[in-house]
C-alpha cells in the first residue's frame, strides 16, 4: 500500500501535512491531482514538510499526497549526452512537444530514451565475481564519449547469465549476478541514484594536474587542477557567462556539464542556441557531442533551482567513474543560494547575513566538496572539476555568498567591472584574483611544458603588483616624476597587460592560446624587459625607447604568430636585439 498524507497547508513551494505520517525523509513525493514532484524536507511528529518542485498555483488543501518510498534520485544511463534536462532531469525535447512555450505542470515523461537500442558489447563472462564500479559493457553513446556501464556501486556478486553483444535498451537485463544472500540481481545498462548523496570512490588525489583552458590569464597566472575548484564572482555584464563559455569549448576536460541555474530566460536560450552550433577543436564532431545541459531559468519554480545543482554533480560524477575529466560550469550560484534564502523564508527558519539561511555555507561545501581527482571504483581515473559562477549585488565581493564561496574554493577569478567597461577582456583581475594550485601544479609544468614556466609567471606577478603601487604615485603627481626604471616597469606592465592577459575570443589565433605559445610569449616580453633594464642602467632614457615602437610590437604577437608556427619568435628575438643595437648606436 502506497504511503499517503492529505495537504494541510500551501505556502509558494513549501507544502505541509499535519499530523504524523510515515514519511521518510528526502524522500520523493507527489502532491496534488495533477501529482506534482516533491521532496520530504521536514519531519515531526505533528508535521510533515514537503518542497514541490513545480508551480503550486491551484492546489487546495485536502489533495492527497504519495510517496515513492525512494529519494529524489536521477536516471543514469546512455542517453545523458547531447541532452537538455530542467533541474530534475526532465528532458526539455519530450516536454517541449507537449507543452510548446512553457512547461506544464505534472508533466511525467522518463529522463532518458526507453525505446532505444544501443549498440552493446558486453566485456563480462559468466562466473566473474563484480563488484560496484566493475565495467560490465561498453556503449558508444555518441562519436566522442563511449559510455561504460557499471555496476551500480552497493552491488556485487558472481554472473550467472549474460546477454551476447547487441542492441539493447536501458532498460533491458544485461546480465544475472548472484548477491552473497543469495538473491538474484539484474543488471542493466541504467542505474538510479540519489542526487544528495556523493558517489564513492575508492582513493581521492592530490592535486596534480592543470585542466588546460587556453586562457592565458587563467592557465598562467590562476591555473585550476583538474578535479579542482573555482569561482567566478562577477557584476552584471562582467563576463561571468562567456568565460564559462570559453572554458567549457576550450578546456581539456572531456566531458562538459552546463548548469544553467536560475539565469535569465533569454541568455539561457542564447547558450543552447550557441552550443548546438559550436565544433569540438579536438575532434571537429559538434561540441554537443560531449556536453549536457540543466537549464533552469529563473521564472522556474526555486525549488528544482535549488535542486539542479546537485543533479549536475551527480550526472558529473557517474562519468567519473568511467574515468572520464568532466568540468561543470554552474552559473550562477548566487541564484542556487537565493533559492534557499526564499524556501528558508518559508520555512520561517531563523535568518542570518542578509537573508541567506544560516546553513548556507555547508551547503556551498557540500557542493564544492564533490568535485576531486580519485580512483574510482573500477580502478579508472577520473575527475570532477566545478567552476561556479557567483552574481554578487551591485559588484560587492564581501557579500554572503562569494565571501562563503572563497571559503571552499582554491581558485578565485574576480571579475572588475571597470575592465569589462574598458573592454579589457577577460575583466579577470590579477590583483584581486589568485590559485592556491601554482605550487601544487609546478612539477607539472616544469615536466611537460619548461622548468622556467612558473618563474616567468612569478615574474609577471611581480610586475603587475609593482605597476599598482607606481599606479597610486601617478595619480597623486603625474607620471613624469617618476625616474626611467620605474617608467620601464609600468610600460612592461602595460605591454603584460595588453599583449598577454587580454585576449580576443573571436580571433582564430586568440581564441585558445596553447601552452607551449603562452610561454614563449612570457619570455620574449620578459626578454625585452631585460634588454631595456640594460638600456636604462646605462642613462639611456625612456622616451628614446619608446620611440622605437618595439612595446607595440611585441604587445601584437598574440595576433601576428599563428599558435602553430611558434619558430616565428626567432624573429622578434632579433627586434629586439637590433632595437637595442639601434638604440646603443644612436646614444654613442
Amino acid at each position: 500500500m502506497k504511503n499517503t498524507g492529505i495537504i494541510y497547508s500551501i505556502n509558494g513551494p513549501v507544502v505541509t501535512i499535519k499530523g504524523p505520517t510515515s514519511f521518510k525523509m528526502s524522500e520523493m513525493v507527489y502532491v496534488g491531482n495533477e501529482h506534482l514532484v516533491g521532496e520530504v524536507i521536514g519531519l515531526s511528529g505533528t508535521q510533515t514538510t514537503i518542497q514541490v518542485f513545480e508551480e503550486t498555483t491551484g492546489l487546495r488543501p485536502g489533495e492527497t499526497v504519495e510517496g515513492t518510498g525512494a529519494p529524489i534520485s536521477v536516471t543514469l544511463g546512455p542517453g545523458i549526452i547531447t541532452n537538455i534536462f530542467d533541474g530534475i532531469e526532465r528532458p526539455l525535447s519530450l516536454i517541449a512537444k507537449d507543452s510548446k512555450e512553457f512547461i506544464n505542470r505534472g508533466v511525467s515523461v522518463n529522463s532518458l530514451d526507453t525505446s532505444k537500442l544501443w549498440s552493446t558489447h558486453m566485456t563480462i563472462s559468466v562466473g566473474d565475481y563484480l563488484y560496484g564500479g566493475f565495467i560490465i559493457a561498453e556503449v558508444p553513446e555518441t562519436p566522442g564519449v563511449l559510455h561504460k556501464v557499471m555496476v551500480p556501486p552497493d552491488v556485487e556478486g558472481t554472473v550467472i547469465s549474460v546477454v551476447p553483444d547487441g542492441e539493447y535498451t536501458i532498460e533491458d537485463t544485461l546480465a544475472v549476478i548472484q548477491l552473497k544472500n543469495g538473491n538474484e540481481y539484474n543488471l542493466k545498462m541504467s542505474q538510479r541514484w540519489p542526487i544528495r548523496v556523493p558517489r564513492p570512490v575508492k582513493k581521492r588525489f592530490h592535486a596534480c594536474e592543470p585542466l588546460v583552458t587556453g586562457q592565458r590569464i587563467l592557465d598562467t597566472l590562476f591555473p585550476i587542477a583538474k578535479g579542482g575548484t573555482a569561482a567566478i564572482p562577477g557584476g552584471f555584464g562582467t563576463g561571468k557567462t562567456m568565460s564559462q563559455h570559453q572554458i567549457a569549448k576550450w578546456s581539456n576536460a572531456d566531458i562538459i556539464i552546463y548548469i544553467g541555474c536560475g539565469e535569465r530566460g533569454n541568455e539561457m536560450t542564447q547558450v543552447l542556441e550557441d552550443f548546438s552550433k559550436l565544433t569540438d577543436p579536438r575532434s571537429g564532431n559538434p561540441l554537443m557531442d560531449r556536453t549536457t545541459l540543466i537549464a533552469n531559468t529563473s521564472n522556474m519554480p526555486v525549488a528544482a533551482r535549488e535542486a539542479s545543482i546537485y543533479t549536475g554533480i551527480t550526472l558529473a560524477e557517474y562519468y567519473r567513474d568511467m574515468g572520464y575529466d568532466v568540468a561543470i560550469m554552474a552559473d550562477s550560484t548566487s541564484r542556487w543560494a537565493e533559492a534557499l534564502r526564499e524556501l528558508s523564508g518559508r520555512l520561517e527558519e531563523m535568518p542570518a547575513e542578509e537573508g541567506f539561511p544560516a546553513y548556507l555555507a555547508s551547503r556551498l561545501s557540500a557542493f564544492y566538496e564533490r568535485a576531486c581527482m580519485a580512483e574510482t571504483l573500477s580502478g579508472n581515473e577520473g575527475s570532477v572539476s566545478i567552476i561556479g559562477a557567483v552574481s554578487p549585488q551591485g559588484g560587492d565581493f564581501s557579500e554572503p555568498v562569494t565571501q562563503n564561496t572563497k571559503r571552499f574554493v582554491r581558485c578565485f577569478w574576480g571579475l572588475d567591472k571597470s575592465l569589462a567597461y574598458a573592454r579589457h577582456f577577460p575583466a579577470i583581475h590579477w590583483l584581486t584574483s589568485y590559485s592556491e594550485y601554482v605550487n601544487d601544479l609546478a612539477p607539472w609544468y616544469a615536466q611537460n611544458v619548461a622548468k622556467n614556466f612558473i618563474s616567468c609567471r612569478n615574474r609577471f606577478i611581480s610586475i603587475l603588483t609593482q605597476e599598482s603601487s607606481l599606479m597610486e604615485i601617478v595619480k597623486l603627481i603625474g607620471s613624469d616624476v617618476l625616474p626611467d626604471d620605474q617608467k620601464l616597469t609600468l610600460e612592461i606592465a602595460r605591454v603584460i597587460r595588453l599583449g598577454f592577459l587580454q585576449q580576443n575570443a573571436f580571433h582564430p589565433d586568440d581564441t585558445c592560446v596553447p601552452l607551449e605559445k603562452q610561454l614563449k610569449m612570457m619570455e620574449i616580453i620578459l626578454y625585452l624587459y631585460d634588454r631595456s633594464k640594460e638600456l636604462i642602467a646605462m642613462n639611456m632614457p625612456m622616451s628614446v625607447l619608446k620611440s622605437e615602437n618595439i612595446f607595440e610590437k611585441i604587445i601584437s604577437i598574440k595576433y601576428d604568430i599563428p599558435n602553430d608556427k611558434l619558430e616565428m619568435f626567432d624573429d622578434y628575438y632579433k627586434l629586439v636585439d637590433e632595437f637595442y643595437n639601434r638604440v646603443m648606436e644612436r646614444n654613442g
